[in-house]
């Protein structure tokens, strides 16, 4: 052992402590939620909550929600990897086109989304309406790590897989989809947590799910016990999707030494199916941006009450890009500890805490609000309606986003190198700054773009959280919306999705960068 690995083991053993602790500091916070529903369901009584659960409403609240969740995950699943398979894979004419208009969706919220096609067709209420409209929303969710995958494969797999005899169907089941798996799983993971928390696209389309009902109890009775055993079961749903998905994902690892064979693999021709093929990819940019932009303008134009103040505009703008900015910096920095733990250290506590961070993603903002207001009130009533408070809620609810972006940024760099670094006498924050954070920088962009376009279009917490007189785009738009002044939303909307489209347009650039910068 060398003298400088030996004078860092002591820091190292100090890194040893830091990193769990800071990971344990980060769960507490994301579980505040989960305690306030479970003291909430125990203060009930189990009488009373067998009272408020047996109900045909909540049989009908449940399989609006189960049925929504399971389609709505099924469709994205499918449809962000065969767009990510034409796109990177075939011979596709227009690949970067499609690339961006592929992740173009998530600058569009869902709640807009809706809001485009209500606006066309009533047609579009109920489930059928409710499973397009969101799955034409966060297919993307899917899309942009599965593309990333794909362009980072090495292509020695599958050509030895076709010297072997594999047909292409074979070669894609048995050799590359086992390799997009994580990816496929983790983005199905956060479009099943955004479907089961999904409020506003699905108060317009009139299906009423757990989440609804649970703000609608809230807005219209304040009826605490009712809504909180609503959110128990949220609760419940989440946790099969983390069990799900991590019975799914497995322990394989997936990082490598070297970087393979640097070359391109050979896209696939598409003969005679490429018409078919460059149709199906416009029929899906169309439902999925044609159809609520088209809207859009044509409410900007024709609208009665389109009106453009330009005073609340830009203040409402200027409120959301701040907070975007503030709640992805902190839901970064606060995903860091947590998901270095998961990848680094695997064990049940890490997965465990890991594990806890998704839970929170699955309530309604309004019960996350809720919980940081009973505990600020109780505790801190300093941070009471303070913008730290509201960025708090942002960094539990939206942790997922980055999380999954980070912990599979991290299983894509070997921990062999920060061996290395400790070796050569790096002490831990030194190979944390010089060595990991380096390496990960784009899964750590990537998650900051996705928490940023979540904050800039998030509309229940912050109702409730904000401090008095902030307004921001999300939060103008629903008041305009809610009283069918379309033309008056319009604007609001334009705004969100201006703003947005940078971000989305930066996933959709590092969604062709492969893991070796190519």
């Amino acid at each position: 052992m060398t003298r400088a690995a030996a004078r860092s083991l002591p820091a190292v053993r100090h890194a040893g402590l830091v990193r769990p602790a800071a990971a344990v500091a980060v769960a507490a916070l994301t579980l505040i939620p989960l305690v306030y529903v479970l003291f909430s369901v125990v203060a009930v009584g189990p009488a009373e909550a067998v009272r408020l659960l047996w109900r045909p409403r909540v049989g009908e609240l449940l399989r609006n929600t189960v049925g929504l969740t399971m389609a709505g995950c099924v469709a994205s699943a499918v449809i962000g990897t065969a767009a990510a398979w034409l796109v990177e894979r075939t011979t596709l004419p227009g690949r970067r086109v499609w690339t961006v208009l592929m992740a173009a969706p998530l600058a569009v919220p869902a709640f807009v989304n809706s809001y485009g096609w209500v606006s066309v067709t009533p047609a579009v209420e109920g489930f059928a309406g409710a499973v397009l409209i969101t799955t034409m929303s966060y297919f993307p969710l899917v899309y942009l790590p599965v593309a990333a995958v794909l362009r980072g494969m090495d292509p020695a797999f599958e050509d030895m897989s076709r010297a072997l005899g594999n047909g292409p169907w074979r070669t894609f089941f048995r050799v590359v989809l086992p390799q997009l798996r994580p990816a496929v799983v983790g983005g199905t993971l956060l479009v099943g947590l955004h479907l089961l928390a999904e409020f506003g696209a699905l108060q317009s389309l009139r299906f009423p799910t757990f989440t609804t009902a649970i703000y609608d109890q809230f807005e219209s009775t304040f009826n605490g016990p009712a809504a909180t055993m609503l959110a128990g079961v949220l609760v419940l749903g989440c946790l099969l999707l983390l069990v799900t998905e991590l019975w799914l994902t497995g322990r394989a690892r997936v990082a490598r030494v070297g970087a393979g064979v640097a070359r391109e693999a050979m896209p696939h021709r598409l003969g005679a199916t490429r018409p078919v093929a460059v149709l199906a990819m416009a029929a899906l940019a169309v439902l999925a941006l044609g159809v609520p932009l088209g809207s859009l303008g044509y409410w900007l134009v024709v609208g009665s009450s389109t009106a453009f103040p330009l005073g609340m505009l830009g203040a409402a703008a200027a409120t959301s890009i701040g907070l975007g900015a503030a709640g992805a910096a902190a839901t970064c920095v606060l995903a860091v500890p947590v998901a270095w733990l998961s990848v680094r250290r695997p064990a049940l506590l890490s997965r465990l805490l890991e594990r806890s961070t998704y839970i929170a993603g699955s309530l309604p903002g309004v019960v996350v609000a809720l919980s940081l207001v009973t505990l600020s009130i109780a505790y801190l009533p300093a941070v009471y309606q303070t913008t730290a408070l509201l960025v708090a809620a942002y960094a539990v609810l939206f942790m997922p986003r980055a999380m999954v972006s980070l912990r599979a940024a991290l299983a894509q760099v070997p921990p062999e190198f920060d061996d290395a670094a400790r070796v050569l006498g790096a002490r831990p924050a030194g190979v944390l700054w010089r060595v990991t954070l380096p390496l990960v920088a784009r899964g750590l962009g990537a998650g900051a773009a996705l928490v940023f376009l979540a904050v800039v279009t998030e509309l229940t917490a912050t109702l409730l959280l904000a401090p008095i007189g902030t307004a921001t785009l999300a939060t103008e738009f629903w008041s305009n919306t809610y009283g069918l002044a379309y033309g008056a939303a319009a604007p609001y909307a334009l705004l969100m999705i201006i703003i947005s489209a940078p971000a989305a347009y930066l996933l959709s650039r590092e969604s062709r960068r492969t893991v070796t910068g190519r």
